[in-house]
Formats: C-alpha cells, sequence, structure tokens
C-alpha cells in the first residue's frame, strides 16, 4: 500500500495544494493520481469523468470544480511534453473518491478521510469520532468479505470459515478465539465481535485481515490448513508489532458500544453535495 496515502498521512494530499490567480485553492488531477492508487491516467480520467457527472447531478456547476488544464512532464530523456490535466476544487477531490475504484486501498482510504473531514465540517468533536469509528468498520466488514473470498480461493471449504478466521483473532488476541475474547471482555455470544471494538481495536483487525488476505494472494497458498496457519501467523506477527510499539494489547481493551448506537446517533447528519455559495463556486472562489 501507498505509504503516502490520504487516510494514513493527510498532510501528502493537503501539501499538493496549489492556489490560482483567483487566490483559492486547487489540486492537479495529475498529482493526485498516483496518491488514488492509479498507474495509468486513462484510468483515472474514467473515475474524474463520473465524479463531473456526479457533481452535476447534485445540483453543482461542474465548470467551478473542474477545470481542463495542461500540465508539463519530462520524459526519461528530459524531452518535456504537455499531457491533458484538471484543475480541481477540494470537492472535486472528495467526488473522485467517491467514484474511484473501491478495490483500490488507496481510494478505500481517501473515502474515509474525505467522509471523516467533511463530517468534521458539519458536526461536534464527539460525533467525528462516532463517524471515524462507523467508517473503519463499514472497512473492517469489506476487509472481511475480501479476506473470505481469498480463504475460498486457497480451498478453505465453508463448513471450516468459523476455524479461519478464529485461527486470525487467536493469532491477534494471544490464543482466544472470538468465544473466548466475547467472554473475557463480557460480550454477549449473540453480538459480532466487530460492532463493539472501538477505532484502535478495529484499525488492528483491519489490518490483520488486509496483511492475511495479501500474504494467502501473494504466496499462492493452496490448501485451508495452509490458509488456517497463515492467518494465524499474520495475526501473530501484528500482536507482536503492537507489543514492540507499547500499545495495548486487543484482549485488554474495553468494549465500546454497539455500532448501532453510533449508528442512531449520527443518524441524519449527511454530507452536504448542496454546497454554501462560497464552497460551490470552487475554483473562482468569491470573485465573481
Amino acid at each position: 500500500m501507498n505509504e503516502n496515502n490520504l487516510a494514513r498521512n493527510p498532510k501528502s494530499f493537503e501539501e499538493l495544494k496549489q492556489t490560482n490567480q483567483f487566490g483559492t485553492e486547487y489540486w492537479s488531477a495529475r498529482d493526485l493520481q498516483p496518491l488514488l492508487g492509479y498507474n495509468h491516467w486513462r484510468s483515472f480520467d474514467n473515475a474524474v469523468t463520473k465524479a463531473i457527472i456526479s457533481c452535476e447531478k447534485s445540483g453543482n456547476e461542474s465548470g467551478h470544480h473542474f477545470a481542463r488544464a495542461r500540465k508539463p512532464i519530462t520524459g526519461g530523456k528530459g524531452a518535456v511534453q504537455d499531457v491533458d490535466d484538471y484543475h480541481l476544487s477540494r470537492f472535486a477531490c472528495y467526488l473522485i473518491a467517491q467514484n474511484g475504484d473501491p478495490r483500490k486501498p488507496e481510494i478505500a482510504n481517501a473515502q474515509k478521510y474525505f467522509a471523516i473531514q467533511t463530517r468534521r465540517q458539519e458536526v461536534s468533536d464527539i460525533l467525528t469520532a462516532d463517524m471515524e469509528r462507523l467508517e473503519i468498520r463499514k472497512q473492517a466488514s469489506e476487509d472481511f468479505r475480501a479476506l473470505s473470498g481469498a480463504a475460498r480461493d486457497a480451498g478453505v471449504q465453508n463448513k471450516m470459515f468459523g476455524v479461519f478466521h478464529d485461527a486470525g483473532y487467536k493469532g491477534l488476541y494471544g490464543g482466544r478465539g472470538v468465544d473466548d475474547i466475547k467472554k473475557r471482555k463480557g460480550i454477549d455470544k449473540q453480538e459480532n465481535l466487530m460492532d463493539r471494538m472501538n477505532a484502535t481495536e478495529l484499525a488492528a483487525n483491519q489490518f490483520r485481515m488486509t496483511q492475511a488476505r495479501e500474504k494467502l494472494q501473494e504466496q499462492n497458498v493452496k490448501g485451508q490448513e495452509q490458509a488456517i496457519a497463515t492467518h494465524n501467523k499474520v495475526g501473530k506477527e501484528v500482536r507482536d508489532a503492537i507489543k514492540r510499539i507499547g500499545g495495548t494489547l486487543p484482549e485488554n481493551i474495553l468494549p465500546a458500544e454497539h455500532i448501532k448506537v453510533v449508528q442512531k446517533r449520527i443518524k441524519g447528519v449527511k454530507s452536504r453535495l448542496q454546497l454554501d455559495e462560497k464552497n460551490a463556486k470552487g475554483l473562482i472562489g468569491g470573485t465573481k
């Protein structure tokens, strides 16, 4: 994963910001492209086109947020060539992230970053923390499904999926499976364990799942016994990393309130696509 992704290092996005002739901020699409995990301009241009359509459908003027431009780039032999580019408002960058390829971890992290930033402008600090937890929980669900798919590809049978996932928990939680973790934390057996994790614990498990999936795929693991052992090993490695940095081991983190309580608290708080007058003018600011 790109170490400069938006969610892990938001400054990398902010550092790409430039100022145009109106004194307003903008981003070059060419600069944003690698940050969002796109190797080819054509694919990224498709995401930009979808974002422009989304902008128009939301009732905003796309020309105020997406301005076609040219950008000089230097080739391998030092030759300078002008290529297609866009100057993008912050709102345009948000829409590109929302319309990007969700399979890309950079896009997933960008969506989380912009969601949190948007909420931060609209809600209290408490609800901002709620939103962060909710976004991580949603992403963890996607990672769980992706890991399950990788396990299936590796040969794990449906009846062994519980054992496979429990192996990862046992590695991360010092030998404790899901039932033992719930018992230790006083969580009802019928509850989904991840629904009671705080943001820190969710992030640790999300890292475990993404790393296990990558290892299964990259090492072309075959056979359910090997897949189960691989997941357990990854869990142990994540646990060791937490120990090395002096973090709280996951079994010692108190259970958080149920995620449904969080969802209820922020229900009705929508991300604004209909912008106020200043932000709606985007690239031209308040000069016109």
